[in-house]
């Protein structure tokens, strides 16, 4: 069988290497997932009794990042055929290829249950030989010990056991750095690669990054360039990604938050409120879309028509547009000031906020969003930097009602 698959030649040399630790970090938009997603198909697909475990720090992450890779791979490859080749398993998760019955698997290191669990896999066909360690900067080293003692025992002759770890390299002091990146060693495997080399990326993309070299360059050092850096004065520290409900009967009460945009995303978040902690349940994000568009892309989504949907008050003739087609759409009043702005994330950060895993640009957002840095003084000010914030303004503003209710007040 002979299969076309397009790649960046970048990656030539991990995907051909046989050492034991594959460590990649890189840019976002560097194209490093996309590649080892599209990599363990092929070698899966290639050598019999091969296994792939894949691993998020939560496990619930996986689903929307490194199956969601996987599963892209398989249909880019082989289309409305796909099924033909690998069999898709929604729950639990988990991917065979009918060839050979290789297996790919995924698992959390978020909990000594987890762990557990993972120390107790086995396979019907052949052995664990292959790890793909995701967003692997989540993970402690006691974590990537327990995932490293797994692969061990004699394999048949030219096959080999393989750590993977993909991230984007955000703290210098982090301990992956400290022990792959500081000591060469014979086993390991070291790579870089940023969005420029990847030759898939769009004009846009390019432009958003470039223009975030100039308004955010620590972000632009770690997210553009791909090198060890440190995201100080982040803005909120109170969330965690959990597999919480989307249905809005589950909470005390609902509303949406949307921020407009074309070149730039146009954000709508579903967001609920219970016992006084924020829930963001769904997200809407899209590009180059018009308002027709979105609405048609809500509907679709089951964004309800009759909760309240706060958006930004700069654009009136979009509102009338979704006003139009049945949704609670009003403007934020926002104060003519970047006080309300500041209001809006002290209120936000008096509260823990949970994001379902589903919401996969949300949480790249509030992993970057930060304050501005005076470069005189290298202080941090009171205002956000602008830049990769349209799901941070759709949260700010879906709060907006009850922010200003005394029933929520702190």
């Amino acid at each position: 069988m002979k299969i076309k698959v397009q790649a960046n030649p970048c990656f030539k040399e991990v995907d051909r290497s046989t050492k034991r630790y594959i460590v990649m970090k890189g840019s976002a938009g560097s194209g490093k997932s996309v590649d080892t997603a599209q990599h363990y198909i092929l070698r899966l697909m290639q050598d019999k009794g091969r296994n792939l475990v894949c691993i998020r720090k939560s496990d619930i992450t996986n689903r929307d990042s490194t199956f969601a890779e996987l599963t892209g791979a398989i249909y880019r490859m082989f289309g409305d055929k796909a099924e033909q080749y690998w069999k898709i398993t929604q729950s639990p998760l988990k991917l065979t290829c009918k060839a050979n019955g290789n297996q790919i698997i995924f698992r959390g290191m978020n909990d000594e249950k987890q762990r557990e669990k993972l120390k107790s896999i086995t396979f019907q066909k052949g052995k664990l030989t292959d790890v793909w360690c995701e967003e692997a900067t989540e993970l402690t080293q006691a974590d990537l010990e327990i995932i490293d003692d797994r692969l061990r025992g004699k394999l048949p002759e030219g096959q080999f056991y393989q750590i993977r770890l993909t991230f984007n390299p955000v703290n210098k002091n982090h301990w992956i750095k400290k022990v792959f990146w500081d000591i060469p060693d014979k086993n390991t495997l070291c790579h870089h690669s940023t969005y420029l080399m990847n030759r898939f990326v769009d004009d846009a993309y390019k432009q958003r990054m470039e223009r975030r070299k100039i308004v955010d360059p620590e972000g632009y050092t770690i997210y553009g360039l791909g090198e060890w850096g440190e995201i100080g004065g982040l803005i909120l520290h109170n969330w965690e990604v959990k597999d919480i409900s989307q249905d809005p009967v589950d909470y005390d009460d609902f509303a949406i938050g949307q921020d407009f945009g074309f070149n730039h995303a146009n954000a709508i978040l579903p967001v609920g409120i219970k016992d006084d902690d924020i829930y963001i349940t769904k997200e809407l994000y899209e590009f180059e879309k018009d308002t027709s568009e979105l609405i048609e892309l809500a509907v679709k989504r089951e964004i309800d028509r009759k909760k309240q949907m706060w958006c930004d008050s700069a654009e009136p003739d979009r509102i009338k547009m979704w006003q139009k087609a049945g949704f609670r759409a009003r403007g934020v009043d926002k104060g003519g000031s970047a006080g309300s702005v500041k209001a809006q994330i002290d209120w936000l950060k008096q509260r823990k906020i949970y994001v379902h895993p589903s919401c996969v640009n949300t949480i790249k957002e509030l992993q970057q969003w930060k304050w501005k840095k005076d470069d005189r003084t290298g202080e941090y000010l009171d205002e956000p930097v602008s830049f990769q914030d349209d799901a941070m303004a759709a949260l700010r503003y879906s709060v907006e009602g009850w922010r200003k209710q005394k029933k929520w007040m702190v």
